[in-house]
């Protein structure tokens, strides 16, 4: 079932760093990169907020203002200096050449849909540089090429494709486009016979949410509010609303069907996310409400017919309390995921025209397994587990007969679950750390697995290289699961020049992923390890609970006991280890940093949240006061400070060498903090280790970003870690 994207500042987390070789690596001292350039000085301005008594004073709060002259100038002359400096550190041109090589080996294909009988997705393939849309007319159809991003592309700037939406018949898609990372999302409608747009066009649908209906030619998207000229930016994701939009008609004019302020009868705030979802498979329409990064969905529900009515109908079916996270419908029967009273997640059903949570049927009960995500067919149930970091697939009989694992070409990670009500079976994407994606198909009748071919199988090969699952102990006591790819004949002898990454925020989970791109790592004797820390979903919302507000300090308590871990067994040593973390990872690695400088060779802030305690006055701050806290209560304030890395950067301290990353279109992290981190630290700092702020001034939060984009950013991080760690060539 469809639902609102979170607010989240949660950036792709894809493998892009992993696995390592049993190639040996010759020690070099880590030596600054020759410059004729000088970072900017950030000007030192203090300001005192006092926040429950307590005084804190911020020394580049004047930075906040992006807009300010002195503030671009000091971006261009860090984005300069950085610049001059990662480009003279030897071996980086060349280590581009090979991460090109390697990235552009391999396709990757996703977000498939199903309208009539052809197959829609995205698609990114040698030689492409941004994602396009394709269709086939069956799985063994001809291929075509839909939208082409590329050719929007104008002057400084490249375009992206944000989402898309195939109407049931497949006759039309809706799809929305942005420039520069932007997310700033305008809506098309293309008719796919013909290969033309309409002239429908909508803006401001940043978080489109797009539901076709049965009509095939009206579907229902999200909006938000047109600003009046120097209105508070923090009001932009305020009060959007639900529309109906008929193809051919003015979207100006487009009724409001659900959201703040429609219904009295719909209880929700001004920062709440609406979404209306249908499916041809119910006689009802769901009113979704999102609460900002709070992934417990409030629903209602009306009967489909009573949508163009003054005052429609809508029945409450649950709310925070419930611990909804999902849901799908087959008639009047509500398949429900909660996780009340079960932390790993028990799927329900109850009846839609007369919903009862407290006495719901237990469809799947709760066990050791995650459970993920559940998806309606024509003949069953599909639910998604995750059992110890192994994906799993359930075949659930509306008939009740007893639930079915379904055969896995391997144990891995089932990366995607597709299903529609009118077909039987599923698709579904299963990769791992050494297997290339692909997508494969289940046929219930035969109970076989077979490769769709929408994907090619990389050529790229990981022999050689295998996996690690151990646990690290946290200073609580609990273990703490670490994955470590490296090679099979490795010499545990501090020697190898490791990479470390974790995020643990709004219960993600980082499952295994293939990346060609990180065989970098394993050439030159590289391990590289995610640390599943609390805070992220790995064991459910109570593993997420236990990182997040008053309790967000476990998640880089984590994050070092797992450094920790590397260092004891001998995978690395501190002057070897570095770590990554990006967007609400960004507090991770920050706060691991502040607290252990001593533990790291070097750091790679992405796009990082790095000054959460003014956060909440950006535009993306409130949505995310339930996964923080908010300043303006004593326990929220508490709980900011403790996880802002920004006010805990102290004077003289030998920090290890620093690179922070920031997109200037970035609508999730605003760019002033990662900017307030980069000069608190270049001022703080007594290492004479570098200090980098990588500025892309045509990229925002990552999402949306090209591949030579990311190919480049790569290059600058992975040159700059094996220059600060001591590689050979560096």
């Amino acid at each position: 079932m469809t639902r609102v994207p979170l607010r989240s500042l949660t950036v792709a987390i894809g493998a892009s760093f992993l696995l390592s070789s049993h190639l040996p690596v010759h020690a070099q001292s880590p030596l600054p990169a020759p410059t004729a350039l000088s970072p900017p000085v950030a000007e030192v301005r203090p300001v005192t907020n006092t926040y429950f008594g307590a005084p804190v004073v911020d020394p580049y709060q004047w930075m906040e203002g992006l807009k300010d002259p002195q503030v671009v100038s000091w971006f261009k002359g860090q984005a300069d200096y950085s610049r001059s400096v990662l480009d003279s550190i030897p071996g980086r041109d060349a280590l581009l050449s090979e991460i090109k090589s390697l990235d552009n080996a391999s396709e990757s294909v996703g977000n498939i849909q199903i309208g009539g009988g052809s197959y829609f997705y995205m698609k990114v393939e040698p030689g492409f540089n941004t994602g396009k849309l394709f269709v086939r007319d069956g799985l063994k159809g001809q291929e075509r090429l839909l939208v082409d991003p590329d050719k929007l592309a104008g002057a400084g700037a490249h375009f992206s494709i944000d989402y898309y939406a195939a109407s049931l018949d497949g006759r039309y898609v809706a799809y929305a486009e942005s420039p520069g990372g932007s997310e700033n999302s305008v809506l098309h409608v293309l008719d796919v016979q013909t290969g033309q747009d309409l002239t429908d066009i909508i803006d401001r649908t940043q978080y489109g949410g797009v539901v076709w209906r049965s009509d095939n030619k009206s579907f229902f998207y999200i909006r938000l509010q047109k600003l009046a000229p120097g209105a508070d930016p923090v009001e932009r994701y305020k009060k959007s609303l639900v529309y109906l939009h008929v193809l051919g008609s003015d979207p100006d004019k487009d009724p409001a069907i659900f959201g703040y302020g429609i219904s009295t009868r719909v209880q929700m705030t001004e920062e709440d996310d609406p979404q209306v979802v249908v499916t041809p498979s119910s006689s009802y329409a769901f009113g979704i409400i999102i609460h900002g990064v709070r992934r417990e969905q409030t629903i209602y529900s009306a009967p489909l017919s009573s949508l163009s009515e003054p005052d429609v109908p809508w029945q409450k079916i649950a709310d925070v309390e419930d611990g909804v996270e999902g849901f799908d419908v087959r008639g009047d029967t509500l398949y429900i995921l909660t996780h009340k009273g079960a932390s790993r997640f028990k799927v329900i059903s109850t009846s839609v025209s007369h919903p009862d949570l407290d006495h719901a049927k237990v469809v799947v009960p709760a066990g050791e397994a995650v459970i993920k995500a559940l998806s309606v067919a024509q003949d069953a149930l599909y639910v998604q587990t995750l059992d110890g970091g192994i994906g799993r697939i359930l075949r659930v009989p509306f008939s009740g007969d007893r639930v079915q694992k379904i055969p896995l070409p391997y144990e891995g990670n089932v990366g995607a679950l597709v299903t529609y009500w009118n077909r039987t079976g599923t698709l579904f994407l299963e990769t791992g750390w050494t297997h290339s994606a692909l997508w494969y198909s289940y046929d219930p009748a035969s109970n076989r697995v077979t490769d769709t071919e929408l994907k090619k199988l990389s050529p790229i090969s990981f022999a050689g290289y295998t996996s690690h699952e151990v646990k690290a102990e946290a200073p609580d006591g609990t273990l703490i699961p670490l994955s470590i790819i490296c090679s099979s004949k490795i010499k545990l002898d501090g020697s190898h020049p490791t990479l470390m990454q974790g995020y643990g925020a709004y219960g993600v989970t980082i499952s295994p992923g293939f990346s060609p791109a990180s065989l970098v790592w394993l050439k030159r004797g590289g391990v590289l390890a995610y640390a599943h820390i609390r805070g992220g979903g790995e064991y459910g919302e109570d593993w997420h609970h236990a990182g997040m507000l008053l309790t967000k300090s476990n998640t880089w308590n984590d994050f070092i006991a797992c450094a920790q871990y590397l260092i004891d067994r001998k995978y690395t040593s501190p002057q070897k280890l570095s770590i990554e973390g990006g967007s609400a990872g960004g507090i991770t690695v920050g706060r691991a940093l502040t607290e252990r400088p001593d533990l790291f060779g070097a750091v790679i802030d992405a796009v990082g949240v790095s000054n959460p305690l003014r956060q909440e006055l950006s535009p993306n701050g409130p949505p995310n006061v339930p996964e923080f806290g908010s300043f303006t209560t004593a326990d929220g304030f508490k709980a900011l400070y403790a996880m802002d890395a920004y006010h805990h950067v102290k004077d003289g301290v030998k920090y290890p060498a620093i690179l922070l990353t920031t997109g200037i279109n970035d609508p999730r992290v605003p760019s002033w903090e990662p900017a307030k981190m980069t000069a608190r630290l270049q001022a703080a700092t007594a290492s004479e280790k570098p200090v980098l702020l990588r500025v892309d001034y045509d990229a925002g939060h990552g999402i949306g970003s090209t591949r030579a984009q990311s190919d480049e950013q790569l290059a600058d991080e992975d040159a700059f870690l094996f220059w600060q760690l001591g590689v050979a060539g560096f």
